[in-house]
């Protein structure tokens, strides 16, 4: 599970000190779940949920499905956010767009190139 985590991490491009001060668990924890050394409790999943509807719970834990689960109907797609959108600045350009799949593979695009 702690491999699949920093996958997480690694594809929504968060860092381990951003991840534990969204989720207000110490930096230690996350450190030490990431590394192996402790195993996430309820109170770190409950968190993780609240903050990242999108993660599939069942991919994290056990491998199986896709890392983002799929909406289902009548989900609020506003609260489904990954993140939340930065105020629109004249000087920001996207950089990248990241695609994922059912077939746990993703695909990134660069506008630039």
């Amino acid at each position: 599970m702690n491999r699949r985590l920093l996958q997480f991490l690694q594809a929504q491009n968060i860092t381990q000190t951003q991840f534990a001060d969204t989720l207000s668990v110490a930096r230690g924890s996350v450190s030490n779940i990431l590394s192996g050394r402790n195993k996430p409790g309820y109170d770190f999943l409950e968190s993780l949920l609240l903050h990242y509807p999108m993660l599939n719970l069942e991919w994290l834990m056990t491998g199986r499905g896709s890392m983002i689960r799929e909406l289902a109907q009548g989900d609020d797609v506003a609260q489904m956010s990954l993140f939340t959108l930065p105020q629109p600045q004249e000087a920001r350009q996207i950089e990248r767009i990241m695609v994922f799949y059912t077939d746990n593979t993703f695909q990134t695009f660069r506008p630039n190139e």
